[in-house]
Order: C-alpha cells, then structure tokens, then sequence
C-alpha cells in the first residue's frame, strides 16, 4: 500500500486548500482513512478521518466547521477541504490507511488503528 498526499502550501489566514492523497495497492471502500497534521516541537494530532462506509466522519476540535473530509472511489483519493484557515493550522499533513474497518470516532481518531503513512505535505499559514 502507497499514499501519496499532495495539496499542501502557503497561504494567507482565511484562505482555504484542498489536500488530496492517493491510495494504491488497497481500494478506500475496504479502510478507515485518517488526517493527521505534526508541527514542529509538538505531538501529532488528529485531524479528521472516515469510515470504510464513507457514513461515518469525525473531526478534531480546532478544525470542527472548517475542516471537511471526503473520498472519490473512483479515484481511490481521500480529500481534505480546509477553510478558514489559520496560522495554528501549519504543520506537516499525513493521511493514514487503516486496514481493519473501523467506524466512530473514538476507533477513527486513534493513530494506532491505521497501518500505513503518507509522506506528509506542508501547510503554512502566515497570519
């Protein structure tokens, strides 16, 4: 399994992007995806992930009602539309694949559930 993210850049506050990551070797529809963002001296964070279904989404607090998830199975790409953004909001983007189906947030959010790790892309906002 490969994920490829991409998307990342600078930008003002108040703008928004839209991350993306490709999967291959293993189809969306049979795992649980995940974002998870790392800044510099601090821990990684949960950002959002989703279900195997594509039902189920859950958010981190800082990014609840900016931030929104998405898939295209067609294309095997998992999707972050971030909006609003802000200077907290820079750091290093991971996507993460998880091979056990998992639903709800408390499963979704942990990043013990998610096998595999994308390279990361960059998100600076400047203020």
């Amino acid at each position: 399994v490969q994920l490829q993210a991409s998307g990342g850049g600078l930008v003002q506050a108040g703008d928004s992007l839209r991350l993306s990551c490709v999967a291959s070797g293993r189809t969306l529809s049979s795992s649980s995806m995940g974002w998870f963002r790392q800044a510099p001296g601090k821990e990684r964070e949960f950002v959002s992930a989703i279900s195997y279904t594509g039902r189920s989404t859950s958010y981190g607090d800082s990014v609840k009602g900016r931030f929104t998830v998405s898939r295209d199975d067609a294309k095997n790409t998992l999707y972050l539309q971030m909006n609003s953004l802000k200077p907290d909001d820079t750091a290093v983007y991971y996507c993460a694949l998880g091979a056990t189906k998992y639903s709800g947030s408390y499963y979704l959010s942990r990043d013990d559930v998610y096998d595999y790790w994308g390279q990361g892309t960059q998100v600076t906002v400047s203020s």
